[in-house]
């Protein structure tokens, strides 16, 4: 490509739009054009990585014995229904629907499991056709709420995903087992620092799931690890041991008068007590798929908190004993939400695990007894300290089966830094951050029971299938390359996903030996396959640096005043460093840098 030829513009200043460094400067370098919130135009830089990505992707899924399709992104409303997602993403906003001119409800792609579920019902028959792992490289459609970060959380996206179909749990786990395997090469060979961590499966569904994480400071994501790599997870998924609770100075039950004490701090603090010592008490509301509002209180210790994620996921897992499947929306009540359901005013700040259930009006929508729960750590306390139910008192001196009924125990604490290792209390968990690229689930039979998807097996029972479902984002790790990779001068690709290997500046177009060489070195390199820019350009030497440093071609090579002696300047752009090559042995050169880069 001569840049004098082609579409190329680059900015000397930051796009207001964007806030993360990756973006900035694929919009700065002219890899992508915003087009509407959320959706961007690939410029051909940018397309030049994607087919890189892409083919990576694509050979190391077809080293695995997958087959390559194209599902529709088109998606009728009834397959959706089937499964039992369709109000669910609608509800979460995530869906764009439309109707066609026969007002048939459709949806555009976000996932395909519903689609390949069909193909798999109607084409695969018998045991004998299985395993199959189908995958199929394409654009998504999310509807983000707020679309941000440029490619990493757009309303567009490319997304490589295989959807695999087996007869048992076991086979299902030899081909999770490969495509972790497969997933780890990608990143590998596309040149990237990541982890696998354990993970939460989501909307998606399934028992266990793994992520694919691209490290980054900026990532959106928090992971927590150990330094023996023995562990590894999101946030959202991790569990660890907490420092152990303090001895509780208080050895009688008695209640106690604490104004003005509705946080821990102020509580430890009036009473001399240490937060390991305190069960706190907090509200949640939520929303099931029927209708249903649920009013869940969870006793957890006084310096944790409440996980989130893990909580939705344990009222969802008890969702059918109020008569729903899934949770549409997990809130902490505001004063607004309260006013619709609470029939006396909550001694929020000093509320206690007995809270009486007669805080809840009747009303056919909402459960009439709060769900409760206590997290294990709080579980295990003896002679605590929590609400009185009254506001300015709380109790000392209280414990389970005595002064209060224990709850169901559930494991609803968020980990941190610096708690222990479960698999081993003396490694100390750490934090990093990263940018989820791929996402891999066994599924089980989530969707082939809801859909009624089955095969025969060697006996001639009907049998659901066992499913799994590997997903990698192509835009995604593109744009988290340049994330992890760069310095104040413009981005730093990886020589496998580069868009070009090399760039030759002529610093000086008018000089017709520094054009000639250039040009040879353009045919030169590109003929022994290492795929190189000619920037013949009518601007300033300075210029074109600044804007080779900018797309962060790997190697630059500057027809100079080194020619003179028959060299070149060779500028490595990863490490900044620069050397004079002879002209005639530039191309053995540069194919062994290049091969010792795709080696590392």
């Amino acid at each position: 490509m001569r840049l004098s030829q082609a579409l190329f513009v680059t900015l000397r200043e930051d796009p207001a739009e964007a806030v993360v460094t990756s973006h900035k400067l694929l919009l700065r370098a002219g890899y992508i054009r915003q087009i509407g919130s959320g959706i961007y135009a690939y410029l051909p830089l940018m397309w030049r990585v994607l087919q890189k990505v892409s083919q990576i992707v694509r050979e190391e899924m077809d080293a695995t014995g997958a087959q390559e399709c194209l599902l529709p992104q088109l998606q009728p409303a009834e397959l959706w229904r089937e499964s039992g997602r369709w109000d669910v993403y609608k509800a979460e906003g995530i869906a764009f629907t439309l109707s066609d001119r026969h007002d048939r409800e459709l949806m555009l792609g976000p996932t395909h499991e519903e689609v390949i579920t069909t193909v798999a019902k109607e084409l695969i028959r018998s045991y004998r056709q299985l395993p199959v792992n189908l995958y199929q490289i394409q654009t998504k459609f999310r509807d983000e709420i707020r679309p941000r970060f440029g490619l990493l959380r757009g309303r567009e996206f490319i997304m490589k995903d295989a959807y695999s179909f087996h007869t048992s749990p076991e086979s299902l786990k030899e081909t999770y087992d490969a495509m972790d395997q497969a997933y780890r090469n990608m990143l590998r060979r596309c040149g990237l620092k990541f982890r696998p961590v354990q993970a939460d499966s989501g909307a998606i569904g399934g028992s266990a799931s793994q992520e694919f994480m691209i490290l980054a400071d900026t990532g959106e994501d928090e992971i927590l690890f150990t330094e023996d790599e023995q562990y590894a997870a999101n946030v959202e998924k991790a569990v660890s041991q907490p420092v152990d609770a303090v001895p509780s100075p208080f050895t009688s039950f008695e209640t106690l008068e604490t104004p003005d004490t509705t946080t821990i701090a102020r509580l430890c603090e009036a009473l001399k007590c240490d937060p390991t010592q305190v069960v706190k008490n907090v509200l949640y509301e939520a929303v099931l798929d029927n209708g249903k509002r649920v009013l869940v209180l969870i006793s957890i210790r006084g310096d944790r908190d409440v996980n989130e994620v893990k909580l939705f996921n344990a009222i969802t897992q008890r969702a059918p004993n109020y008569g729903g499947t899934k949770v549409l929306a997990l809130n902490v009540p505001d004063a607004d939400a309260q006013a619709v359901w609470a029939a006396k005013p909550l001694p929020l700040g000093y509320m206690a695990p007995d809270l009486s259930d007669d805080h809840i009006a009747p009303a056919k929508d909402t459960a009439p007894q709060f769900l409760r729960l206590v997290d294990p750590n709080a579980s295990q306390l003896q002679n605590f300290v929590t609400g009185a139910n009254q506001p300015g008192y709380h109790v000392v001196g209280a414990n389970w089966g005595t002064q209060y009924q224990l709850p169901e125990v559930v494991e609803l604490d968020l980990a941190r830094p610096g708690d222990r290792a479960v698999h081993d209390p003396s490694q100390i968990l750490q934090s990093a951050r990263g940018i989820e690229a791929g996402h891999i689930f066994q599924l089980g039979l989530k969707y082939s029971q809801a859909m009624g998807a089955a095969f025969a097996t060697e006996s001639g029972e009907s049998q659901p299938f066992w499913m799994g479902c590997y997903g990698v984002g192509v835009s995604r790790i593109a744009q988290a390359a340049v994330e992890q990779s760069h310095d104040k001068n413009g981005m730093i690709w990886p020589v496998a996903i580069a868009p070009y290997h090399a760039i030759v500046t002529v610093p000086n177009i008018a000089d017709e030996n520094q054009m000639a060489i250039a040009q040879q070195l353009y045919s030169d390199l590109n003929a022994a396959g290492i795929e190189t820019i000619l920037d013949d350009r009518e601007e300033r030497a300075g210029v074109k640096f600044k804007d080779a440093d900018l797309i962060g071609i790997p190697f630059r090579v500057v027809t100079g005043r080194a020619i003179a002696q028959g060299k070149v300047e060779l500028v490595t752009r990863a490490t900044g460093t620069a050397e004079e090559v002879a002209i005639a042995e530039l191309v053995s050169a540069l194919q062994t840098k290049i091969a010792e880069a795709l080696q590392a």
